[in-house]
């Protein structure tokens, strides 16, 4: 089968997520037909997977310009702008009647397995960039499909390739043996059978992230409640408590999310976790119980624990784009044009560049990689960067360089200074006796309990410490 001219192909989009849909609305009002191949059953097949967790976005934050124009013939109703959905809601309300605008456009069951230019491999370079792009996929029947595109974007996000426990990036000892009493994911506990698996259990939580705040906060929850006395929590870090730990609290100038590490910390100090600092998971083992015991690379081994939630970030499946060239930064994983805007190894206070099509450019011309899986490896990515990235985006492939390149996006800072918590080394102003964001790795309890949207105080000019 011969390759049709490229001008009469569609953009081929993957993933009906938020940012899938919002690209796939985008090229429409810009008269480009998207296609869409979601694997799941559903629109937002991810974000029902945690459908029962509140954003720390507004609705007035979560829904594409774009998208709210292609619905708003439909009798759509944008819901309060002012409130916070949860993920049911978000696919709900959104995802699904965005999806069900679009119709035919939109395929699930179709799991996307490579990428490619029609008859090249990513060694060809003659006529290359005049070749369609071949996509194959696999239906949820087994059947194999082959389509062709004049572009790609892959939405795709992260949310399949959790990161494991292990401190090294690779999977801990024991750690796949342990399935049975480790999720990679926030538990629902109001969902009966997922509560009594966590009632009266000491838990250990591993992570650092909103996620790792928000299992601490629900674990905390159900130790107070009627039947979940005697749950507790043992919050893993990796580095050791400071300013930064519990995120930008009543300095982030997204309230909710800092709400988010003021409960974690509250958590902590009312007794319902304890925090256990520079400790990086090396090895699961088994006591005589059949209980979990974690061992850090330093040879620590902790008191058993019944259950492990592991909310250590996540990674880019890169697998079904071996074939196309991308240039991708070596530790992010993210395109290197973005990476240095993102790299949590040198953020400190304040907010991300909004970016574009250049960012988000490879080598390979009109593949994109955006959302959640543009941001690699790096955390704390936000709805309406994907909605920039994506507007951009589709600009560039209708040839409108000039609203590519604008920027119409302000991004909300975070309140955050110091870096995002992946060292092991203060900074310099910290590192004196006096310094008081890097304590030695040890069991912790923090002191004053602090009520959830107490006021802060204000920190130090140029420190991390609030």
């Amino acid at each position: 089968m011969n390759a049709p001219a490229t001008t009469e192909l569609p953009v081929v989009v993957i993933g009906a997520g938020p940012a899938g849909l919002a690209a796939a609305a985008h090229l429409i009002d810009r008269d480009i037909e998207p296609l869409v191949l979601e694997a799941g059953p559903t629109a937002g097949a991810a974000v029902r997977d945690w459908s029962h967790v509140r954003l720390f976005s507004t609705w007035g934050e979560v829904v594409d310009p774009a998208a709210e124009k292609l619905l708003a013939p439909t009798g759509w109703t944008h819901p309060d702008p002012a409130t916070y959905p949860s993920g049911g809601d978000w696919a709900d309300l959104y995802l699904q009647p965005l999806a069900d605008v679009l119709g035919d456009r939109v395929r699930y069951g179709a799991t996307v397995t490579g990428v490619s230019r029609a008859g090249r491999d990513r060694i060809v370079d003659a006529d290359r960039e005049q070749q369609p792009f071949v996509v194959h996929l696999t239906r949820a029947d087994g059947r194999e499909e082959r389509l062709f595109a004049r572009a790609v974007i892959d939405a795709s996000g992260t949310w399949t390739t959790p990161s494991p426990a292990g401190g090294s990036g690779l999977a801990a000892l024991g750690e796949k043996a342990a399935a049975d009493r480790i999720t990679y994911r926030v538990p629902d506990l109001k969902d009966p059978a997922v509560r009594a698996r966590y009632a009266g259990k000491r838990t250990a939580v591993i992570g650092s992230g909103a996620s790792a705040f928000t299992a601490l906060a629900y674990l905390a929850d159900l130790a107070k409640s009627e039947g979940g006395k005697g749950a507790h929590a043992v919050w893993i870090l990796r580095r050791g408590i400071s300013g930064p730990t519990f995120g930008g609290g009543t300095a982030d100038q997204l309230p909710a999310r800092g709400a988010l590490g003021l409960a974690a910390k509250a958590a902590v100090d009312d007794g319902h976790a304890d925090a256990v600092t520079g400790f990086r998971t090396e090895a699961f083992e088994r006591d005589g119980d059949g209980r979990l015991v974690l061992k850090g690379e330093d040879g620590r081994r902790l008191e058993p624990v019944d259950e492990v939630i592991v909310l250590t970030g996540f990674r880019p499946d890169l697998s079904f784009l071996s074939e196309v060239r991308l240039n991708l930064d070596e530790r992010l994983q993210a395109p290197v044009e973005l990476a240095p805007l993102i790299d949590p190894n040198q953020h400190s206070c304040g907010t991300v560049y909004p970016h574009g099509h250049r960012e988000l450019s490879h080598p390979e011309q009109g593949v994109y990689l955006v959302g959640m899986k543009s941001y690699g490896r790096a955390p704390t990515f936000l709805a309406m960067t994907g909605y920039e990235q994506v507007r951009s985006v589709a600009a560039a492939i209708a040839g409108d360089r000039d609203a590519a390149d604008r920027v119409e996006l302000t991004l909300p800072e975070t309140g955050v200074c110091g870096g995002a918590g992946l060292f092991d080394t203060p900074d310099p102003q910290q590192a004196d006796g006096g310094g008081c964001c890097a304590p030695a790795p040890q069991l912790v309890r923090l002191g004053t309990p602090a009520a959830v949207g107490a006021p802060a105080e204000e920190a130090p000019a140029g420190g991390c410490c609030g």
